[in-house]
């Protein structure tokens, strides 16, 4: 099974028990602060990853963290259990997976804008209101700047792509005339 698959897996259950016993907001922050509290420090990154290490080493480490930073129930079960199973690797895409999830559980979703040049706040806010309307939902957005697509605006929302840029124009009537030639 790939980690993509485990950490799924692993996201999907604690999110499950957070929308029931504890508030899943604050179950993300915790992780969060977790997973960088082991990015930070390079001697709990090679103490997790060492196969060497026991699980039992590995499990007192956390139960350690858990003491002094004391997240919500469901992040240190996870925690301790992944210690347990050997599986610490994981906590980067359960944290991206379990962020996937509660955003589609508060019916938000992830634009990315690309324009030629940088758009004022105002436009951001029309834009992200215009976005909103159209889907339904919650709509949080980053924009960034590509001067190679000449004008326009392509808008990214998953996997969709809306392109309404000059660039693209451009290279429609190109084809289209050289395929009339």
């Amino acid at each position: 099974m790939s980690t993509r698959a485990s950490a799924a897996r692993y996201a999907r259950a604690l999110f499950e028990i957070t929308i029931k016993e504890s508030d899943p907001t604050a179950a993300e922050r915790d992780l969060d602060d977790f997973v960088d509290l082991v990015r930070q420090h390079a001697d709990l990154q090679r103490t997790f990853a060492n196969p060497v290490v026991p699980a039992t080493a590995k499990r007192e480490v956390i139960q350690q963290i858990l003491d002094r930073t004391h997240p919500v129930p469901p992040v240190g079960k996870l925690l301790l259990l992944l210690a347990s199973r050997g599986r610490l690797e994981l906590l980067s895409e359960i944290l991206d997976v379990y962020r996937e999830r509660l955003m589609e559980y508060r019916q938000v979703i992830q634009a990315e804008v690309t324009t030629a040049s940088p758009l004022s706040a105002e436009r951001v806010s029309e834009l992200q209101q215009r976005l909103a309307t159209i889907t339904g939902r919650t709509v949080t957005m980053t924009t960034k700047v590509d001067q190679g697509i000449i004008g326009g605006v392509v808008t990214r929302i998953g996997s969709t792509v809306y392109d309404g840029s000059v660039a693209t124009r451009l290279a429609k009537v190109r084809q289209r005339l050289s395929e009339r030639s």
